[in-house]
């Protein structure tokens, strides 16, 4: 059985693959290759494959503020759901912000998204707030882990 690889997004090919993973998942936030180079810089970004075959991504943004918020994502493609990829790049990010200090860690979920938002309360997740980005129709979800 061909094992489950997380490594970080390295170079403009693996970068458009992420690209490509967060634009399926998010379309409402989908991005140019220049935005995604630019949240390389801030974020850590990884790619998920099975063997050669792209099946998720995932980005850390890192701790900030007084309670030291990280909010971990983990995306997986819809063929690919159901397989444990998930939990496997959310585990990787969640033990990333650990390590990086955080005290608290927050997920976003496009509303729309309702696989998305079974796996995050699944995961100990409770939204905090819903809301619409000023100029747009999509509803986003923030959560915030429960887990301790």
């Amino acid at each position: 059985m061909t094992a489950l690889r997380i490594v970080p997004v390295d170079g403009d090919a693996m970068l458009a693959q992420w690209r490509h993973v967060h634009n399926v998942i998010v379309p409402p936030a989908a991005m140019s290759l220049e935005d995604a180079r630019e949240r390389r810089e801030r974020y850590r970004l990884r790619n998920a494959y099975l063997g050669d075959v792209l099946v998720g991504c995932s980005t850390v943004r890192l701790p900030a503020g007084e309670g030291g918020v990280a909010t971990v994502i983990a995306r997986v493609l819809p063929g690919f759901r159901g397989r444990g990829f998930g939990t496997a790049l959310y585990e990787d990010g969640l033990g990333h912000a650990r390590v990086l200090g955080a005290s608290v860690i927050e997920t976003c979920v496009l509303a729309a998204n309702e696989d998305g938002l079974r796996f995050a309360v699944r995961r100990g997740f409770v939204e905090v707030e819903r809301y619409v980005l000023d100029g747009e129709s999509d509803e986003w979800v923030d959560l915030r882990w429960s887990g301790g």
